[in-house]
């Protein structure tokens, strides 16, 4: 290359001007010199995701068969149930809206801070940047738009209160666990296990383990500390929390897919598709 230096900021809001027509850029022809399929992981993902976005919107708009009365099996695509179209066997939390309109999801309480704490996720954002913008899709692939602006412009600058979504995902995982103790039901009252409460207990421990995984999670525990030696117990907690954190990605594809099942799981039994195997009553 010749000695031409790129201008890294320039224009307005400190954007990148020129992006892959930068002037600084090496002129090639190819997109990129990388010789193998690049593609398949960002194709892949965006596929994934869609099919799951696709499965959660048509489950959670449906407000059919979210909810096993006599194991006392809730979604956690339904939870909390607190408007007076749920079952009123579902209703733990009281009923605090009246009549939903069709197609309107019964936890449209809680939606909002689920989706913005998986959005604002550090690998979600890599995810969805990759996948659907482009930006860029994959490593030593320049991407197609002209101008790079980050973080720091509306709506992307939203990404910044991840961390007050992590507080909202604490809360709405301590509702996941209530709704997994309350799966410990027998059809006659009493206590029982079945398939559908290992499933649920299985899903709410994985939700922890992603939420705990979380880095603001782990800054939140020991981020700040200049001196491990005073904070024992805290230095203890953010080692156990950082080795969670190098498996964020894994728990994030993990959890995606054990919500897809344990609603799938609850949708085939309230159905009557399916006949929920009994363990203990």
């Amino acid at each position: 290359m010749s000695g031409t230096r790129l201008d890294p900021t320039s224009g307005e809001g400190g954007s990148v001007a020129g992006g892959v027509g930068s002037p600084g850029r090496a002129q090639i022809a190819e997109r990129t010199l990388r010789v193998d399929r690049w593609w398949v992981q960002p194709v892949v993902t965006f596929t994934l995701l869609v099919v799951w976005l696709l499965y959660a919107l048509v489950r959670t708009a449906s407000q059919r068969a979210y909810f096993v009365e006599e194991y006392h099996y809730l979604s956690p695509f339904s939870s909390p149930c607190v408007s007076a179209s749920c079952i009123p066997a579902a209703r733990d939390f009281g009923t605090w809206f009246g009549e939903f309109p069709p197609f309107v999801p019964f936890a449209l309480l809680v939606l909002p801070f689920l989706l913005g704490f998986r959005l604002t996720c550090y690998y979600y954002r890599k995810a969805y940047y990759r996948a659907f913008w482009l930006s860029p899709p994959a490593c030593a692939v320049a991407e197609p738009h002209t101008t790079y602006t980050g973080e720091t412009r509306f709506p992307l600058i939203l990404q910044n209160v991840h961390r007050y979504f992590f507080y909202a995902a604490v809360v709405v995982s301590a509702i996941n666990t209530y709704d997994a103790i309350r799966a410990f039901h027998g059809k006659d009252g009493g206590f029982g296990i079945g398939l559908g409460t290992v499933i649920m207990v299985v899903n709410v421990v994985l939700l922890w383990l992603y939420t705990a995984s979380c880095h603001s999670c782990r800054h939140l525990i020991g981020g700040r500390l200049k001196h491990f030696s005073k904070h024992p117990l805290r230095y203890r907690a953010w080692t156990v929390v950082s080795r969670l954190n190098t498996r964020h990605m894994e728990l994030a594809w993990t959890t995606l897919g054990t919500l897809m099942l344990t609603d799938a799981y609850i949708a085939l039994v309230a159905s009557g598709a399916l006949t929920d195997p009994r363990l203990i009553n």
